[in-house]
Formats: structure tokens, C-alpha cells, sequence
């Protein structure tokens, strides 16, 4: 198993190895989920333990249909990494900052897709930890500046790139780890399109081109052929639409992430303000980043699952991405035998979702509104298009990225309606006075 090439290399041994690691590192996420539970404002009073907001969000965290599937289907170790955040968070929101930065220092070198939510916890800090203190309208007192907290940030970040890195750079090898986080030549989007504005963007492209076909304003013979639906991981070239080059999805990102992150700046409320900060940087990237992967968007549904217990406005939020997010992993799930445990599991979870933050708040006006519950309603059909009609049509053979493509492109929709309408909830929520005193 250790061997580099031993390709295509497998035995029971090794499977009982990846499945009980990826169980065993799960105790991190689970204590991690206690804590983040712990933070969760207890205001709404419930006589049943399954209506309280603390037991909720367990349910959501600890049984999240996209985070089971990827870890204990798909495998990989999510869950440890995700465990990380989490804690990291609720170190944050208890006000113990340095074990909080010191834990996001040392998941950023576990993993650096999560640099995607870097800018949230970095201006977080500097706001509450590095500064000390406001002033009565809420607005930043610039002489609370400490040094020492700086300093002590520094020291963490410095130490655990030192223990992380060092080795590579003594061994001279760090251009090559670089190059390995960085891999720009793998194309704008993945094999399967992650549904962000790029899928938008790619079936845009696609439709243009054969709309330019049929009207002969585009030579066949100077277009290529699947060039963005051949199932390969490579650089392409847009036909009708302008190329898109990593420096322009970085900028694309870079901006969408800003007015984020001036709200947490110039209007702080808190450990929520935080969590919303950083639910919109982990959808900002995901919406422009570069070869983006489909699991990212648990990126954004996990941290939120904090905000929907809290508010009913968070919570319909909640419910469509958790919903659509959810549904756009389906391909990770690709044969037969994998069809009905991925429907059952995610029925599972979006009914108790829907049923449990229905119930937290039936006091309050209807969490979704007809246009986005026919929305996700017309998910069941598209379901049933991909897996069965589509399999027994002859375009399959001429055509079979075409369920992949109508997947990413329908859930890209609903991805791009949650981060407009949670940057319209952020942008417009206006803060209370006891918030700026805070």
C-alpha cells in the first residue's frame, strides 16, 4: 500500500484501514460539534430535547448527508479536517482566541483549500482580538491597539509554518510542494462542472456555440470537439465566450469576498458576523475560485448550520443550500448499488432538516417562499431524468455528459441564489444597539 507504484493496488486489509481511520478521526469532529453546540444562543426554551436548537444543530453537524457520503462512501478525511474548523470556531465565538487561531494555523497546513475562509478569520482577529476595544457607537477605538496580541498571533502562525514547511524548505523542496497546491494547468473546472458561476459560464459557451452553428455564423471545422464535457481534467478554451485565466478568477473571487469582509470590519456583531463572513467567503470562492471541487460547498453548508438554528431567515437560507449542495454530490455516487443508499440517505436528512428548523420556528413566517419550494421540488424530476430516462435513450452514447451537465447547471442556480440572497441579508441587517456596544 505504501509503494508509490503499486497502481490500482487493493486488499482487504487496506479497506479496513481507510474505513476505521476515517471512524476513529471522526472523534475530533464529534467533540467538535459539542463545542460548537455549547455557543449556540439558548434563547428559544423547548420542553422536548428534539426541539432544542443544541440537539438541531448536533443532528445537522453530526449527520450531514454530504459529509458522510464523501468520507465514509467516497472516503476521504473530511471529517477530521472539518472537525478542526469547527473547534476553531467555537474557540472564537468562547472568546478564546489564540486556541483558535493556533487550530485554523494548523488546518491551513493540513489542507489549504481552506484559505478560501482565511480572510474571515483574519480580520475577525484584528477586530476583536488585536484591537480591545469600541467605542459607544460601535465604531473601532484605534488607541486599544495591542502590540502583544500581535505579536502573540505572529509567534502562532510563524511556529506552526516553521514545524509544517520547514523540512521542505531545508530539503529545498518547497517549489515543488507549491506547484502541487497550486496545480493551474488542471483547467477552470473540474471533470464534473462544480455548480458555480463557472458551470453558468461553460453552459452559456455551449449554447452559443451551437446556436452559432445552426445559424452559420461559426466554422465546424475550427471548434473542438467535448472540449469542457470530454470527462478530462485539462486547460480548455471557450468558443464563443472570452477564456477565463486564473488571475481572472482570482480577481473575480478577491471582490466577491470583499464587501464580506468590510461588514465584519465596519459593522461587528460578534461570533454571528464572523460565521456569516465566513460562510460568504467559503460561497465567494466557491462561486469564482479556480477548479473548484464539488465537495467544497461543505465549505459553506457546515459553518451555516450554526446560523440556521438561530434566526428563520439563516434557516430557509440553510435549507436551499443544504438542499442543492447536497444534491450536486450525487455524481460522487455513480453506480447501481450506490443509487438507492444515496437517495435514502439524503431524503433522510433533508426531511428531518425541513421538519426539525420547520418545527424551531413555526412561530415565524414559512422559512421558504413558493418559488424556491418549486425549485427544489423540480430536483425529483431531474433525479429521475439522470438515473433512469436518460440511461435507456440513445443520447447516452453521443451524449453522456449531459446528466452532469444538467446537474451542475440546475444546482448552480439555486448556489447562486443562496450567496445574492445571504449578501442581501448581510448588507441589509441592520445592527442593534446593544450589538455595537458589544
Amino acid at each position: 500500500m505504501l509503494v508509490i507504484e503499486n497502481l490500482n493496488y487493493t486488499s482487504r486489509a487496506t479497506i479496513f484501514f481507510q474505513r476505521f481511520s476515517v471512524i476513529f478521526t471522526d472523534i475530533l469532529f464529534i467533540y467538535a460539534v459539542r463545542e460548537c453546540c455549547r455557543c449556540v444562543n439558548g434563547k428559544r426554551a423547548a420542553k422536548d430535547i428534539l426541539e432544542k436548537p443544541t440537539f438541531i444543530l448536533a443532528v445537522l453537524l453530526l449527520w450531514n448527508f454530504g459529509l458522510l457520503i464523501v468520507d465514509h462512501i467516497h472516503f476521504q478525511y473530511n471529517g477530521f479536517l472539518f472537525g478542526l474548523m469547527l473547534l476553531s470556531v467555537a474557540r472564537l465565538c468562547q472568546k478564546r482566541y489564540l486556541e483558535g487561531a493556533l487550530l485554523f494555523a494548523v488546518l491551513l497546513h493540513f489542507k489549504h483549500i481552506y484559505m478560501y475562509v482565511a480572510p474571515a478569520y483574519g480580520i475577525y482577529l484584528l477586530r476583536s482580538y488585536c484591537f480591545t476595544a469600541n467605542n459607544a457607537d460601535g465604531s473601532l477605538k484605534w488607541r486599544s491597539f495591542s502590540l502583544l496580541h500581535v505579536t502573540l498571533l505572529g509567534l502562532i502562525v510563524c511556529l506552526v509554518s516553521a514545524l509544517s514547511l520547514g523540512p521542505f524548505i531545508v530539503l529545498g523542496q518547497l517549489p515543488q510542494v507549491l506547484s502541487r497546491l497550486f496545480p493551474f494547468k488542471r483547467g477552470l473546472c473540474h471533470a464534473y462542472w462544480a455548480p458555480n458561476f463557472w458551470a453558468l459560464y461553460n453552459a452559456m459557451d455551449k449554447a452559443l456555440t451551437i446556436f452559432g452553428l445552426k445559424c452559420n455564423f461559426l466554422d465546424p471545422t475550427k471548434i473542438p470537439k467535448a472540449s469542457m464535457t470530454g470527462g478530462l481534467v485539462q486547460e480548455f478554451q471557450h468558443t464563443v465566450l472570452p477564456s477565463v485565466t486564473p488571475l481572472a478568477t482570482l480577481i473575480c473571487t478577491f471582490i466577491s469576498i470583499l464587501p464580506s469582509v468590510f461588514c465584519l470590519w465596519f459593522k461587528p456583531q460578534g461570533p454571528r458576523g464572523f460565521l456569516q463572513c465566513l460562510v460568504l467567503c467559503a460561497l465567494s470562492s466557491f462561486m469564482f475560485g479556480w477548479h473548484v471541487h464539488e465537495k467544497a460547498i461543505l465549505l459553506a453548508i457546515l459553518p451555516l448550520s450554526l446560523l440556521s438554528v438561530q434566526r428563520a431567515k439563516d434557516a430557509g437560507i440553510y435549507l436551499i443550500l443544504t438542499t442543492t449542495g447536497h444534491f450536486s454530490l450525487f455524481p460522487l455516487l455513480f453506480t447501481s448499488p450506490e443509487l438507492p443508499i444515496k437517495i435514502l440517505l439524503m431524503l433522510l436528512f433533508t426531511v428531518y432538516s425541513f421538519s426539525s428548523l420547520k418545527s424551531l420556528f413555526r412561530r415565524e413566517r414559512p422559512l421558504l417562499n413558493w418559488l424556491e419550494t418549486i425549485y427544489l421540488i423540480q430536483l425529483v424530476p431531474l433525479e429521475i431524468f439522470c438515473e433512469i430516462i436518460f440511461p435507456l435513450t440513445p443520447w447516452k452514447r453521443h451524449f453522456p455528459f449531459v446528466p452532469l451537465l444538467l446537474t451542475s447547471v440546475y444546482c448552480a442556480l439555486g448556489v447562486t441564489y443562496v450567496w445574492l440572497k445571504l449578501y442581501i441579508s448581510v448588507l441589509t441587517e441592520r445592527i442593534s444597539v446593544r450589538q455595537k456596544a458589544e
